[in-house]
């Protein structure tokens, strides 16, 4: 993300400058992660420094794989001084035990796909290993 600046900016800007789409940065704002960007007489979103850095951060969790729900929380602690990081991590191991599972999960696929694929001559013929692997 760029420096950000200490100005009112548009939602157009705010998405320059966090790399987020305008349509996100609403939808962060619908979510409950943003807090309400104050509006112009004409209705145009208006974002501070510290929404901008905000967006930052959950663009960063999001990249990570947080969810929303996830993220809400990460910045709960995240505004909250008196935190304890031992909250933040048991968060970020959830998170990661999640991840790990699903990595699992991708490899057990990808085995069986591929035992599937090299049992297949993948010929003229109608006869096909993957489709009849697919029956239960």
């Amino acid at each position: 993300m760029t420096t950000l600046v200490k100005t009112l900016v548009t939602i157009g800007q705010a998405a320059k400058q966090t790399g987020l789409s305008a349509k996100m940065i609403r939808h962060y704002e619908e979510a409950g992660l943003l807090h309400k960007a104050n509006r112009t007489d004409a209705g145009y979103r208006l974002y501070n420094s510290q929404q901008l850095q905000q967006l930052g951060f959950i663009k960063q969790a999001r990249t990570l794989g947080f969810s929303i729900a996830q993220i809400s929380s990460l910045l709960g602690l995240w505004r909250d001084p008196q935190r304890s990081s031992k909250e933040v991590k048991q968060l970020a191991e959830v998170h990661l035990d999640e991840i790990k599972q699903k990595v699992a999960e991708l490899q057990q696929m990808q085995l069986l796909l591929q035992q599937l694929a090299d049992s297949c001559c993948g010929n003229d013929q109608p006869q096909c290993a993957i489709l009849d692997g697919l029956m239960p």
